[in-house]
C-alpha cells in the first residue's frame, strides 16, 4: 500500500498529544501536523491560567477531533489504533492498514492502568473516560466497594464517593504518601469524616504551630483523565447516606476470592466498624458479595467490586517489536533533554516517557497532567528545533516541579522537594497548621528553601516559588518564615 506522507507525526489524543501537535501547527503552518488516535475524543486544555512562573491551571476538555481541526486548518486527526511501527523506515502503519511515513514523529500514547490483577469482571481500572463511564454505571448499584492504592485516583475517589461504604486499601503508613507526609494525611483525613460542603472551603489564615524539625489496557486506551475528571459525574450509590470510609493501613491484596470460593473457606467476612444496617445485617452472614477481598493483614472483606488504583505502566508495547528504543527502569521510553528518544527522529513525551538526562536539583518526573502538557510543548519546540539546525535551552518549567491540584475539596499545591525526595537525612522541616483550615509545610536544606506543600487557600505559592528559585539563605529568618502576623510577600517582595 502507498504511504502517505506526514512530515510532523503525533501518536496520542491526550493533553501530551493534543499540545505538541498544536504547538507544531502553529510553527509550521504551512505543514500538514497528522494526530493519529486511538480513541474517538480527544482532550483539549482550555482556560489556562498563569497562577505564578510554573504553576499553571487548567481545564481538560474531551472534544471532537474536527473541533481541533477547526482551530489548526493545517492539523489532521486520524482514528485509528497503531499497529506496527518502522522506525527504520520512519513509517507507521494503523490497525485499518494505512501507511504514513514521517520526518519527524512523537509518541505520546501515554499509559495504562497496573491493575492488581488481570481479567476479572469485579476489578475496575479508571484511566480514560470510557472506564470512568463503566465505574459510574457499576457504583449506581454498589452497597460497598474496596478501593486499593494510595494515588491521585484513590485519593479523589475516596472522597468524591457517596451513598456506600468504601473500605480503603492502603499499603503505606498514611494516605497519600505521594503527595503527602503523615502530617498533611492526619490533616485531611478528617474531611473524610464529615459531610461534603456545598461550596470550596474558604481558608483564612489564623492560628498556627511550628515545628522545626520533622515528625520524623492496552493501546487502544484513551487517553488520561484530566484534573478534576470526576466533576459533572454523578459517583452517588442507591444508599442514604454521604460517606462512609474505613481505611485499612499498611496492607495490601493478597487475594481475590468469588463468592462460592469464599464460602469454601467457610470464615467470617469482617464488617465495617461504625457502618450502616446493611453491613451489618451482612456481618451477621444474611448478606452475600459477589466477591470478597483478603488483605495481607488477614482481614477479608466482601463487597460489589474493587477498584484498582495502584498506578499505571507506560504504554509502550505496540512500539518495541523492531526497534531499538531504550527503557527506563520505571517502563517508560528513555528521553534525554531535548525529549529525543534512543531511535533517531523519534521524540516523546507525557506518561509513555522517562526522563533519562540529569535533571534540576529541583524537578522530578511525576506522571501528572501538568507535566504531559510541558512535555508536550517542549517536545514540539524541541522537533522543530532539531529540523531548522537551531539550538534552544531546556524549558524553564524543568527547573522547579510545581503542580496545583485539589484533594478533599481543598486547593493543594507542590513545590520542589514537597517531600525531601532525594534528601537523605540533611534537612529540616518548618509546619505551620489550623485544623480545616490550612496545611504549611517547608522543607529547607542548608539554610535555603527547596520545597514546600501548601494545602488551603494560603496565597503563599507564588512567594514560596521565588524563595526556592532564588535559593536565598533564610538561616536569619528561622520560624518567622511562617508567623502569620509577618506578611511575607511583602517582606521578600
Amino acid at each position: 500500500m502507498a504511504a502517505e506522507r506526514a512530515p510532523w507525526l503525533v501518536l496520542g489524543g491526550g493533553i501530551a498529544g493534543v499540545t505538541c501537535a498544536e504547538q507544531l501547527a502553529l510553527q509550521f503552518t504551512e505543514d500538514d501536523v497528522f494526530l493519529l488516535t486511538a480513541a474517538p475524543l480527544i482532550k483539549a486544555a482550555t482556560n489556562v491560567r498563569q497562577v505564578s512562573r510554573t504553576l499553571e491551571e487548567f481545564n481538560v476538555e474531551e472534544q471532537a477531533s474536527s473541533t481541533l481541526e477547526r482551530q489548526h486548518p493545517n492539523i489532521k486527526v486520524i482514528s485509528s489504533a497503531v499497529r506496527e511501527l518502522k522506525a527504520e523506515e520512519q513509517r507507521v502503519i494503523t490497525e485499518d492498514g494505512r501507511h504514513y511515513t514521517y520526518d519527524r514523529l512523537c509518541l505520546c500514547a501515554g499509559a495504562r492502568p497496573k491493575l492488581i490483577v488481570d481479567g476479572n469482571p469485579y476489578v475496575l481500572g479508571i484511566r480514560d473516560t470510557d472506564s470512568a463511564k463503566t465505574f459510574q454505571s457499576h457504583l449506581a448499584k454498589a452497597r460497598r466497594v474496596v478501593v486499593v492504592g494510595n494515588g491521585g485516583i484513590a485519593l479523589e475517589l475516596v472522597y468524591e464517593i457517596e451513598g456506600c461504604e468504601v473500605i480503603w486499601a492502603v499499603k503505606d503508613k498514611s494516605i497519600g504518601n505521594t503527595f503527602f507526609d503523615a502530617g498533611a494525611a492526619e490533616f485531611l483525613i478528617p474531611q473524610l469524616r464529615s459531610d461534603k460542603p456545598e461550596t470550596p472551603l474558604a481558608c483564612k489564615r489564623r492560628k498556627y504551630t511550628t515545628e522545626s524539625s520533622a515528625e520524623r489496557e492496552e493501546s487502544r486506551l484513551g487517553s488520561a483523565l484530566g484534573p478534576d475528571w470526576h466533576e459533572g459525574m454523578n459517583l452517588k450509590a442507591a444508599q442514604e447516606f454521604s460517606r462512609c470510609v474505613h481505611i485499612e493501613m499498611e496492607c495490601e491484596v493478597q487475594r481475590i476470592l468469588l463468592g462460592d470460593e469464599f464460602r469454601q473457606l467457610n470464615v467470617l467476612a469482617h464488617c465495617v466498624p461504625h457502618g450502616n444496617a446493611a453491613e451489618n445485617s451482612a456481618a451477621s452472614g444474611t448478606v452475600e458479595w459477589p466477591v470478597y477481598v483478603e488483605l495481607t493483614n488477614g482481614k477479608v472483606y466482601g463487597c460489589d467490586f474493587i477498584i484498582s488504583a495502584t498506578g499505571v505502566v507506560p504504554n509502550i508495547e505496540p512500539f518495541l517489536p523492531g526497534n531499538n528504543f531504550e527503557i527506563g527502569e520505571d517502563g517508560g521510553l528513555k528521553v534525554d533533554d531535548h525529549m529525543r528518544t534512543s531511535v533517531p527522529n523519534v521524540y516523546a513525551a507525557g506518561d509513555i516517557c522517562t526522563a533519562a538526562w540529569t535533571p534540576s536539583p529541583l524537578w522530578q518526573q511525576m506522571r501528572l497532567w501538568t507535566q504531559a502538557r510541558q512535555m508536550g510543548w517542549y517536545a514540539a519546540k524541541s522537533m522543530a528545533a532539531d529540523h531548522l539546525g537551531e539550538k534552544i535551552e531546556m524549558d524553564f518549567c524543568f527547573e522547579l516541579f510545581a503542580h496545583v491540584t485539589k484533594f478533599f475539596n481543598y486547593k493543594v499545591i507542590l513545590l520542589g522537594k514537597y517531600n525531601a525526595q532525594g534528601l537523605g537525612l540533611d534537612y529540616e522541616l518548618m509546619l505551620r497548621f489550623t485544623k480545616g483550615l490550612e496545611y504549611i509545610k517547608v522543607v529547607m536544606q542548608n539554610g535555603r528553601m527547596v520545597g514546600a506543600v501548601l494545602i488551603g487557600e494560603t496565597d503563599l505559592e507564588e512567594t514560596f516559588e521565588n524563595l526556592i528559585l532564588n535559593q536565598m539563605d533564610l538561616s536569619a529568618y528561622g520560624e518567622d518564615l511562617l508567623d502569620p502576623n509577618i506578611d511575607i510577600e511583602d517582606y521578600f517582595d
